[in-house]
């Protein structure tokens, strides 16, 4: 009996995916740090994240604008889509990449959302990520508008800050994959991989472009 314990318990610790931290820093052609970059980790071994990717996400259009810029959600995630100004704006979300804009067969959609009239709340809408990818939002009405989402498959993905960095916390201990996506990265730049263990990790990732200035 008492051996049967000890077998299950070793059994038990065996199976268990301890978690580490890691650090990527993701840099410009010209070695600068990236804001706005989306990393996403996938590892090996399962586990659970220490917090789960949004499913929820309001993305307010102000000052001929998407903000935030860039969201990270979770596939099935679902946006309110709110119009400060006082004019009317619409929603297109697809697929982002070189065929821009296109609804047909990307999960896309399109809304339209009345301008806020004075001195009441902006008018709201609701759209679904239905598909894993990064998605491109534009207006119909203001062909300069222009916002992201990145729906991750993986619960291991984090926006870098203005510093460049994304700290991914409590990831699987064992071999991942690590990418980077960014906005103005058009063609993918090759997965890196790595060794997550108990120690904190570092990583740094390097882009093939030098991205536009976001206006502000």
């Amino acid at each position: 009996m008492k051996k049967t314990l000890i077998s299950l318990a070793l059994a038990a610790l065996a199976s268990h995916a301890w978690a580490g931290n890691l650090q990527v820093l993701v840099v410009d052609k010209e070695g600068k740090p990236v804001a706005d970059a989306v990393v996403i980790v996938v590892p090996v071994n399962k586990g659970a994240p220490k917090a789960a990717l949004p499913s929820q996400v309001t993305i307010t259009q102000e000052k001929m604008r998407f903000i935030p810029a860039v969201s990270v959600v979770a596939v099935g995630a679902k946006a309110a889509f709110v119009n400060n100004d006082p004019w009317e704006h619409h929603v297109r979300a697809s697929a982002a990449g070189l065929a821009q804009f296109s609804t047909a067969n990307s999960g896309g959609f399109e809304l339209r959302i009345d301008g806020k009239p004075e001195g009441k709340p902006g008018k709201s809408v609701d759209g679904v990520f239905e598909k894993a990818g990064a998605v491109l939002l534009g207006c119909h009405v203001h062909g300069s508008m222009r916002g992201h989402v990145y729906v991750s498959e993986s619960p291991w993905a984090v926006l870098t800050g203005a510093d460049g960095i994304a700290n991914v916390e409590q990831i699987p201990d064992g071999g991942a994959q690590v990418k980077v996506w960014h906005a103005d990265q058009l063609l993918d730049i090759a997965p890196q991989q790595t060794s997550v263990s108990a120690a904190d990790g570092k990583l740094t990732m390097q882009l093939s472009v030098v991205p536009r200035r976001r206006r502000v």
